[in-house]
């Protein structure tokens, strides 16, 4: 059937739940066969319908005089061709590596040449990737395991026995290890890159996926409870819960904040990493699933679909630049650029971070 063609969002995994039993009696006008392909066009358009970007709720941006832009007024440096959906990067001394889950990749985008280079299989990567000890680090989804990987030569140097609790979550590097959450009831692992193992196990809000390190502390939101959490790496332990804005997920540090994206309304939440005090709620108007946040550039930087870049001045909490249409999903900056992939079409674009 052509008709049909479902699309998750990013970090996704379409699992059908409620469907109709096959075994309940046909009407009187159906055949058995009739109803059993309806229930799969059921199950194959309207459940995955469900998945889409289109059934997220609207998202208006801002409407600050002169602050919007089209992505169509943009040009790049370079535009990388990858394979499959291109999502989570992380930036390197020398690269840029990004995932491609559907196609069990991660890529190395060298910003020398601008062009790709190493390949990695990796079965589903997913929920972030991270840099640190001489290696990337990749959760997979595909074998419920955090895979480590040599920038230099590209090949897989160990399979750690822990998968993240997500597919739409993160992993970080700080205080001589690598942590992930692997539980959404609520659990923290953290791995020990010299023996390869998890060494720890930390209780935190349930809901909490995507981890960020700044200031010597562990940092983690949690979805279900609308909260950031802080973690001593030296005890192991909670050592502050700090309320912010409805369904925060991804976050990055910068300028002496944490700041969360809040999928619930769209805004962005800032945290003092000295105080553990919310400073500020910034309106950007990009609620719904999916998205990433990064920071660099002395900006605060958001992607969601059909607002792919919002740009925020930390001076002034508020968005500056603020680009609608196609592309975005994940960004990150480094080398002098920004990092912007585009899901839908198979590309990672490289732009310029002053753009007027």
């Amino acid at each position: 059937m052509t008709a049909c063609v479902a699309t998750a969002t990013r970090h996704s995994v379409l699992m059908p739940q409620g469907s109709p039993d096959p075994r309940e009696p046909s009407h009187t006008f159906c055949s058995r066969d009739f109803v059993l392909l309806w229930i799969a066009t059921f199950l194959l358009c309207g459940l995955g319908q469900g998945q889409t970007a289109e059934s997220d709720p609207p998202r208006p941006g801002v409407t600050t005089p002169g602050v919007r832009r089209s992505m169509a007024d943009l040009h790049p440096q370079a535009t990388f061709a990858v394979e499959g959906e291109p999502d989570w990067m992380v930036v390197t001394e020398d690269a840029v590596w990004v995932t491609s889950s559907n196609v069990n990749h991660v890529v190395r985008l060298d910003p020398t040449t601008n062009r790709a280079g190493a390949v990695v299989t990796v079965l589903k990567p997913c929920s972030g990737l991270a840099a640190g000890f001489g290696s990337i680090w990749v959760p997979s989804c595909g074998a419920h395991s955090l895979v480590r990987v040599d920038y230099e030569t590209g090949k897989i140097q160990a399979e750690i026995p822990a998968g993240p609790a997500d597919s739409e979550g993160g992993i970080a590097v700080g205080a001589g290890s690598v942590w992930m959450a692997t539980d959404n009831k609520g659990v923290l692992a953290r791995v020990d890159p010299q023996a390869n193992k998890v060494i720890a196990r930390i209780v935190i809000p349930s809901g909490s996926y995507a981890p960020a390190f700044a200031d010597g502390a562990v940092w983690i939101t949690s979805t279900e409870h609308n909260r950031l959490t802080r973690i001593d790496p030296q005890s192991n332990r909670v050592v502050a819960s700090i309320p912010i804005g409805p369904q925060p997920r991804f976050l990055t540090v910068g300028a002496g904040s944490v700041w969360a994206l809040n999928q619930g309304d769209g805004t962005i939440s800032r945290v003092d990493t000295k105080t553990n005090k919310l400073v500020a709620t910034i309106a950007v108007g990009i609620p719904g699933r999916g998205g990433e946040i990064a920071f660099g550039d002395g900006s605060v930087w958001a992607t969601v679909f059909r607002i792919p870049m919002s740009r925020i001045d930390p001076a002034t909490d508020t968005v500056v630049q603020q680009w609608t249409g196609d592309g975005g999903d994940s960004i990150r900056l480094g080398h002098g650029s920004i990092w912007l992939s585009d899901l839908a079409h198979g590309t990672v674009w490289r732009l310029n971070p002053k753009q007027p």
